[in-house]
């Protein structure tokens, strides 16, 4: 008895003491390596086991294998009689991976959601929608089996998809069941930023004419929505990217893309999960951006934005900025804590930070 008292203990000692590796990295400059050179342009990138990159662009969707350097890019030949465009294609501004799969959605209608074996490349359309106000902006995924897309308001609500079953099936949420959003509240397919995810949490972020940030505490079954000072009341303006350390602390960036220049409430930061948000560096720093990501193992006050006017870093919850570069990216996203993957018009890039 005394011995498996023991045991417990120091059992109990070694999951209760275990902290989180925090390094300080006080990166202050990078560099930019190109590894896809094309006419594309890319606002979408999801990286799988850390060397495989799928990404959208204008025509479909595309992967490359950093360990063996091959490339795919596969481009859609289908014909949207709806529209009556010849050869028209819904750009894919929404990607992600699961361990087996990988996902493509087209940001609007007809809306098709594609799912592709990342072994075998075979493709299915899993979710169509036909709606003239479709516009598909986001994808995540809080496992293999269970996955989230959001779009702009088709109705008195966002457009949020939900899957149960590793994406074979989408099913979207009635707007009874999500809180009503406001006259020209939508969001920005700018770099598959708007979601969120820690955990069974999750936090989607809205911009247009108000800008506000949705969260479920359980993959989606129930929502409530929270007030941001971002700027905001234009179509252009509000909060661009979202992103998450922790379940308390939390990050929003965006801006006004008209106005690039601007620093005024362009970002805010929570440490309560999202229940409210704080300007930092309102004024001054870096102005507008459309993808703000967390460098992983720095204890939530390290973050990257990256925009068409070019990367910026912070080494200090927001508080300061210092541009690293003026060349332009739309998205990026983090392999370990000192290199990241970033795409935008016509090139994706390797970035390491030093």
């Amino acid at each position: 008895m005394k011995l498996i008292y023991a045991l417990l203990f120091v059992l109990t000692f070694v999951f209760c003491t275990t902290e989180e590796k925090v390094v300080t990295h006080h990166f202050s400059k990078v560099e930019i390596e190109t590894i896809l050179k094309d006419s594309i342009s890319i606002r979408a990138l999801d990286i799988y086991n850390d060397t495989l990159i799928g990404f959208g662009y204008n025509k479909g969707y595309g992967f490359i294998n950093l360990a063996t350097e091959k490339r795919a890019i596969i481009e859609f030949s289908e014909v949207d009689t709806i529209e009556k465009k010849k050869n028209w294609i819904a750009e894919q501004r929404a990607v992600a991976f699961t361990d087996k799969s990988f996902f493509s959605l087209g940001v609007s209608s007809p809306a098709r959601l594609r799912k592709i074996d990342r072994k075998s490349k075979e493709e299915k359309i899993v979710y169509t929608e036909m709606h003239e106000k479709a516009f598909y902006d986001a994808i995540a995924f809080w496992n293999v089996n269970e996955g989230i897309a959001m779009g702009d308001p088709t109705d008195t609500c966002l457009s949020i998809l939900i899957t149960r079953d590793g994406g074979d099936t989408w099913k979207k949420i009635s707007c009874e069941d999500l809180p009503k959003t406001f006259d020209g509240e939508a969001a920005f397919a700018a770099s598959n930023g708007n979601i969120a995810i820690i955990g069974d949490k999750t936090w989607i972020a809205t911009g247009g004419m108000k800008s506000r940030v949705f969260f479920s505490p359980d993959k989606g079954k129930t929502w409530e929505v929270y007030d941001t000072p971002i700027i905001q009341g234009k179509e252009t303006t509000g909060a661009y990217s979202i992103d998450f350390y922790d379940e308390n602390n939390g990050v929003i960036y965006g801006g006004d893309y008209t106005a690039p220049e601007g620093n005024e409430a362009n970002k805010a930061i929570t440490k309560d999960g999202g229940k409210t948000w704080e300007l930092v560096s309102d004024g001054s720093g870096a102005g507008y951006k459309s993808c703000i990501r967390y460098i992983p193992n720095g204890g939530g006050k390290e973050m990257v934005a990256v925009g068409f006017t070019g990367i910026s870093i912070s080494n200090d919850l927001g508080k300061s900025w210092k541009e690293l570069s003026k060349e332009g990216f739309y998205t990026v996203r983090f392999i370990n804590d000192s290199i990241a993957i970033a795409a935008g018009k016509g090139r994706i890039a390797k970035l390491v930070f030093k």
